[in-house]
């Protein structure tokens, strides 16, 4: 998965320090991120004597967020739609790339108090936004949401979304409400994106998924009743039954999502 980057190691505490010289700059543009590409592998411009918002480290190589104007684009790098990266290699780059583009979101759009309207100000000891006039605190955005293998003997149900640029297959999955168990978000979402009831619950792993600033939390459950589906077409293009041997390959290669379907071809999916 997209996290996994040992033997480096992803340093996420709120420890800001001054940018050096081979620290990493993250410049985002409407165009995309400041970037090189080349034989698959992503690389970021270095600070170079810039500085901005520190955001994190891997092993000791800084990240920071320019926080001005873009930057011109001088070859090797190029502004580069940030969805077609996900197709490059993964490596601690791409995942700090993704990071990144987290908690860019998250600063721009915490620019102002949703309380009170004045200016926010950066949170001192911890990553957060501060109003100085009514003291409301925002936190980085983090929404749990739940990735469901639907399974009955050796058939694994598939999916794709509706209305999406994703066009390859997923599973099933939702995001969860307010006041509702993580359990309780399986089975709604199975239930109203494909009319199927679950049980024997099995949870599997998680994955911090920052492209969309969700923590995902992956299950697989059996079908229980009836085994049509009833698709909802708002939510899903395609739902539909594949056996073990013949499970397609067209999936994500650094989710969560297609770890768990490589995990039910293989036949090592956790048993009840």
């Amino acid at each position: 998965m997209i996290q996994d980057i040992a033997p480096h190691i992803y340093h996420n505490e709120y420890t800001p320090r001054p940018a050096r010289e081979d620290d990493r700059l993250a410049v985002f543009s409407p165009e995309g991120l400041l970037c090189a590409v080349r034989d698959g592998r992503v690389t970021l411009p270095s600070c170079g004597g810039r500085t901005g918002q520190y955001l994190f480290s891997v092993d000791d190589v800084g990240f920071f967020l320019w926080e001005g104007d873009p930057l011109p684009a001088e070859p090797p790098y190029a502004y580069v739609p940030t969805r077609t990266l996900r197709d490059q290699t993964p490596d601690e780059t791409l995942f700090a790339c993704a990071a990144a583009e987290s908690l860019y979101r998250w600063y721009s759009q915490n620019r102002f108090c949703g309380r009170c309207g004045a200016a926010m100000g950066k949170g001192e000891v911890e990553r957060s936004m501060v109003c100085p006039a009514c003291g409301h605190t925002v936190y980085p955005k983090i929404c749990p949401a739940v990735i469901v293998a639907v399974t009955d003997g050796d058939k694994l149900l598939l999916t794709k979304y509706a209305g999406r640029a994703f066009r390859r297959y997923a599973l099933v999955a939702g995001f969860n409400e307010i006041g509702e168990g993580i359990e309780d978000t399986v089975r709604r979402e199975v239930l109203e994106e494909t009319g199927l009831q679950v049980e024997h619950l099995r949870f599997y792993k998680s994955q911090p998924w920052v492209y969309t600033d969700s923590l995902l939390m992956g299950f697989f459950a059996d079908v229980t009743g009836s085994r049509q589906i009833h698709r909802q077409k708002e939510e899903l293009s395609e739902a539909g039954w594949f056996s073990r041997r013949d499970l397609p390959l067209d999936h994500s290669s650094v989710s969560l999502t297609g770890e768990m379907i490589e995990l039910f071809r293989r036949g090592e999916e956790p048993g009840w």
